[in-house]
């Protein structure tokens, strides 16, 4: 499990590439705020998440608990599964973009 734990972290730390301030200050967009899916009430799916992340991004790895590894391992998922469906052209200005940005990755900071 210890290393299970590790390789989810690591994983994390790869997908997500906007620093905690980068994504902080995304959140507080109004493109942020308008993609993405809501189950209730006006918060996105993925922008709940980004605020976790930057809550995550903040803290020492030693104090992670099992629940916050489940979030990391989804937040993986998310960007993996939604990068491989990248759009043809600029996706500068492109929901795509901003839905993997509220999850903490700016697939222009790839490049």
């Amino acid at each position: 499990m210890a290393d299970d734990r590790k390789s989810i972290i690591e994983d994390f730390h790869q997908v997500v590439n906007m620093s905690p301030q980068q994504l902080a200050n995304w959140l507080k967009t109004e493109d942020s705020q308008e993609v993405g899916q809501k189950n209730d009430g006006d918060e996105s799916i993925g922008h709940k998440s980004g605020r976790q992340i930057v809550e995550l991004l903040e803290r020492d790895e030693s104090e992670y608990s099992d629940e916050e590894i489940a979030h990391m391992r989804k937040v993986v998922s998310y960007v993996r599964r939604h990068s491989a469906q990248r759009p043809q052209g600029d996706v500068k200005d492109t929901r795509w973009r901003f839905s993997l940005m509220n999850w903490g990755h700016d697939p222009l900071q790839d490049n």
